[in-house]
């Protein structure tokens, strides 16, 4: 169905090619004379890492430690793992099989844990041993899959936002991402949306499928929109997939984190899709563990074996110990309301977080799954003459708005034009991207500092 990963090139490998030399003019003489004449290359980067900017996180994170303001703006927790996750880690540190090399594929006891989480909500029974392969984190998932499956010049449909990894992931992998917004309704500046009523155009997409395009890659729920696709919107997407017979990558990271009414679906579980789609999973997002860099894919093996061949020679195998903690995790939670209690703490979160954003008059996006606010600041006024470093002179206004806000207000947001292309990154530059991902007394801190906004926001 799908062209196999082993594709035939053309390459020079250890070839020599020699050239014509005067007469009576030794080899050895001209390598000396061409030694002395020429200069030596300069030391640089590939190609593939040169034409990287200065990432946001690279900017925003030094500044929370600076200015001591409080960082909603990284989506880390600043709290543990639930108490049967980290007894499991403490446990299996101290098993010995625990801390060796775990099998490429991933610990056993945390596939099979997958699988019996998992079939259930893809309404088949997964194959541990063939459709489920553990990944250092979701990133590292999706890096392999981009390997597996690209070639130089191949193209991937990327919805905008995205989080800014799948850009590097696709480009270090020979790959040319297309891009295709969601957008949001006019009225979003001026009265709270949902953020499903952030919408991709069908055809706009379908416009930008070309005879080199490859693969399509979803995230739902969403980053930073908080949009939860629905099963009408994932059947467009997988038909333009079937159609052109590309690949879908689905990232589903915050998969354990929708707040009601809003329902999960897969699009592998909607019509025939399941046979194209790699779906994504996180135990750092699910359990509050993101430093642990343990992630998932789901899939068939038709697709995922390849996903396995780069993922072998990338890191070959994935840390045990974590491994073997989050198989336990997921064990029980098969009979604890832990995924349960979590939506609830959550949902309490995202309402300490809103209500100051509807006492202070700013229309928001009410996310419907992960933990994003999406804050429109178009009536935030900053004073005209004030002062921003030079390296946010070539970004969208949105940069400015949060530098502001770290040092003036004490709250680190994170400016979502990061998460456009350049040629779409007005679409984001009033708004600001807050994490609600913290425990609930910082949150309140926040509240506290933002209430400082109110003289700057205009009538």
């Amino acid at each position: 169905m799908l062209r196999n990963i082993a594709r035939n090139a053309n390459r020079l490998g250890n070839s020599i090619v020699y050239s014509t030399c005067k007469p009576r003019q030794s080899l050895t003489t001209k390598r000396f004379n061409m030694s002395n004449n020429l200069k030596k290359p300069a030391i640089g980067p590939s190609q593939k890492v040169a034409h990287f900017e200065r990432d946001v996180w690279s900017i925003f994170t030094p500044l929370a430690v600076e200015t001591k303001a409080i960082n909603l703006g990284q989506g880390f927790m600043n709290f543990n793992p639930p108490d049967f996750v980290q007894e499991a880690a403490n446990q299996a540190i101290h098993d010995v099989g625990s801390n060796q090399y775990s099998h490429p594929r991933g610990r056993p006891r945390l596939r099979q844990a997958l699988a019996k989480s998992y079939s259930p909500l893809f309404g088949r029974q997964l194959d541990p041993e063939s459709e489920v392969i553990v990944t250092a984190g979701a990133n590292e998932g999706m890096f392999a899959t981009f390997a597996a499956f690209l070639d130089e010049g191949d193209e991937v449909i990327c919805m905008e936002p995205f989080f800014d990894q799948y850009i590097s992931n696709i480009t270090m992998n020979g790959g040319v991402p297309v891009y295709v917004p969601l957008r949001a309704p006019a009225k979003a500046a001026t009265e709270n949306i949902s953020s499903h009523e952030w919408k991709l155009d069908i055809n706009e997409l379908r416009s930008k499928i070309t005879k080199r395009t490859r693969m399509i890659v979803i995230n739902t729920p969403h980053n930073p929109i908080g949009k939860v696709f629905d099963e009408e919107e994932l059947i467009a997407i997988g038909d333009v997939a079937e159609e052109h017979n590309l690949i879908i990558l689905s990232d589903e990271v915050y998969d354990r984190l929708y707040y009601e009414p809003a329902k999960q679906v897969r699009i592998a579980t909607l019509k025939n899709f399941w046979d194209r789609t790699i779906t994504v999973g996180s135990g750092g997002k699910s359990y509050a563990a993101t430093g642990w860099r343990v992630g998932w894919l789901i899939g068939p093996n038709e697709l995922i074996q390849y996903s396995l061949a780069a993922h072998t020679r990338v890191v070959f195998c994935v840390n045990s110990p974590c491994q073997e903690a989050l198989a336990i995790g997921l064990e029980k939670s098969q009979d604890l309301p832990y995924f349960q209690d979590q939506i609830k703490a959550y949902t309490k979160k995202r309402q300490i977080l809103s209500a100051v954003f509807d006492e202070l008059g700013l229309p928001y996006t009410v996310p419907d799954g992960s933990y994003f606010i999406l804050v429109n600041t178009t009536n935030v006024q900053f004073p005209n003459n004030y002062e921003f470093p030079d390296i946010l002179e070539s970004r969208a206004k949105d940069f400015k708005m949060c530098y502001w806000l770290a040092k003036e207000i004490g709250v680190v947001a994170i400016p979502p034009s990061e998460f456009y292309s350049k040629e779409n990154r007005n679409l984001a530059e009033d708004f600001a991207r807050f994490a609600f991902c913290k425990s609930d007394d910082v949150l309140e801190d926040a509240v506290v500092a933002l209430r400082k906004l109110a003289p700057y926001i205009k009538k």
